[in-house]
């Protein structure tokens, strides 16, 4: 620890928190913010609960600086090997590793989070230095999601795939990369979709140039929440009416159409907010908007809409396919539009569609019930 480096200090306070003080710097404050917002002008000190999750979130990230907790404070979880300065730094190492692994192999920023996510919380779970981890660890992290976690099928895959990678490459932990760990049976659940009347009383809701753009654009087109954030304006190719999706989900590129009615949303949109390269910038400049933004412009709309069914911005994208669908679209020109790799994943939608189930009737509508 350098020279000017101050120890972070831990202090128990009232009500079961913790009280965070230390020497005013702009990268501190940055730091800490990524554990709690709370900042008591009073005290002049940060605040934040005492739970195992929030210390882990404090320590990891002033990593790079001294964490000195009060004697009182009972810390009893934190006494294995992995935690402490020495072991959060092999962890921020060996995360680092991962992460450059994925990358030379051309995975997606999008998956090299969330593969660095699950590494992350399975290394905390285990509170093990990694060259100590076996597969019973392993397998009882897995029940541990499946469990208590009450985490999807897909999700413990996910999980499989993210541990595996993060002992790939390291020589003396191939034995845990290649074990054969159980895969859970992925659930047939079939995708929450919006009717076109709900889709239009959600767009009827928002009243912001912006937002109207981008759920229009997500519906018009079916496109992934990660992909209608990284559109670019010369993406938009209005003589051909298409949109170029770059490096989408398999970073694959395709083409999928531009609808006439969101070209009008598009062009109010651009008048009022002039944008000149991604097509809906972020806060700071050269970035683009958020997923999670995108997600709560969404979830704002359905509130003021009322509407019921447990729905995401993706049920966007579902409904883009069900509807064309239903409205006698080939099921292969909605797969090449979706950019599916395999004709299987959009066959589901045959399951929510009204095209041919909408005109059976039940024989309960045969019967008198009238006295």
């Amino acid at each position: 620890m350098g020279r000017d480096c101050v120890a972070i200090q831990v202090n128990k306070g009232n009500d079961e928190n913790l009280i965070i003080t230390f020497e005013y710097s702009p990268a501190r404050v940055k730091k800490v913010k990524q554990v709690t917002r709370r900042w008591n002008p009073l005290g002049k000190y940060w605040e934040m609960p005492f739970t195992e999750d929030a210390v882990e979130r404090l320590v990891k990230a002033f990593a790079d600086e001294e964490v000195r907790f009060d004697p009182s404070i009972d810390l009893n979880w934190t006494d294995a090997p992995f935690l402490g300065p020495e072991g959060l730094s092999r962890l921020k190492r060996l995360l680092d590793e991962t992460e450059s692994a994925l990358t030379l192999r051309g995975y997606s920023s999008q998956t090299i989070e969330a593969y660095k996510g699950h590494a992350e919380r399975f290394l905390v779970f285990t509170k093990k230095l990694p060259v100590d981890i076996d597969q019973k660890d392993i397998e009882k992290y897995l029940l541990h999601l499946l469990e208590h976690g009450e985490r999807s099928s897909s999700y413990v895959n996910q999980a499989i795939s993210a541990i595996k990678h993060l002992f790939r490459d390291t020589e003396q932990m191939q034995s845990v990369a290649n074990l054969r760990l159980p895969r859970p049976k992925r659930e047939q659940k079939l995708p929450d979709v919006l009717s076109r009347e709900e889709v239009q009383n959600v767009l009827k809701q928002v009243s912001n140039s912006k937002h109207k753009a981008i759920l229009a654009l997500t519906y018009s087109a079916g496109l992934r929440v990660s992909e209608v954030v990284s559109i670019r304006i010369k993406d938009i190719d209005v003589q051909r009416m298409l949109i170029h999706v770059r490096q989408g989900k398999g970073r694959k590129d395709r083409y999928t159409i531009l609808s006439k009615t969101a070209v009008d949303v598009l062009r109010i949109y651009m008048r009022q907010y002039n944008p000149s390269d991604w097509l809906f910038p972020g806060e700071q400049a050269g970035t683009h908007l958020t997923e999670r933004s995108a997600q709560k412009i969404f979830e704002t709309a359905c509130k003021k809409a009322e509407i019921k069914k447990d729905v995401s911005i993706h049920s966007l994208r579902h409904s883009f396919a069900t509807h064309l669908l239903e409205a006698g679209t080939d099921l292969r020109y909605i797969q090449e539009l979706l950019g599916h790799k395999n004709s299987k994943t959009t066959e589901i939608y045959t399951h929510v569609s009204q095209k041919d189930i909408g005109r059976i009737r039940s024989p309960l509508d045969s019967l008198n019930l009238d006295g």
